[in-house]
């Protein structure tokens, strides 16, 4: 049996990463904001002025981790947090930090946004901010 599958077009990635660069840029946030497809493949990012490096990186992980684990990576933090330490030995999620979040169309995640830069809530809420333009 063949069924349609939602996807993310590079129309909607670029609108993620622009409604997602405004908000930063309204709330004066230097973060790094990446945008990823199902299985963690990157579809588009940005770097705003002032943002670390190292924020490149770990945005790219938290889209990838939350992409992948069809779920907000505040979830494997809280895990982490709460004593199951060897999740951290869980292959392919190293991006187990708040600011991942799953994108759902019809209960099925079809990419993630994953910002890094700031405080963790300030990341999501940026993440967020990026995906509500699409949805």
């Amino acid at each position: 049996m063949l069924a349609n599958k939602h996807y993310l077009t590079q129309a909607a990635v670029q609108k993620i990463l622009d409604a997602a660069d405004q908000y930063a840029a309204h709330h004066k946030l230097a973060v790094t904001i990446a945008v990823c497809d199902e299985g963690g493949h990157m579809l588009g990012l940005i770097r705003r002025d002032g943002c670390a490096p190292l924020s490149a990186y770990i945005a790219q992980e938290k889209a990838r981790t939350a992409a992948m684990g069809k779920r907000e990576t505040v979830v494997y933090e809280e895990i982490i947090n709460n004593g199951r330490h060897a999740f951290l030995s869980a292959p392919h999620v190293s991006g187990m930090l708040e600011g991942g979040v799953n994108i759902e169309v019809d209960g099925h995640t079809i990419g993630a946004v994953g910002v890094s830069g700031v405080k963790s809530a300030e990341d999501a809420a940026t993440a967020k901010a990026g995906i509500a333009a699409i949805l």
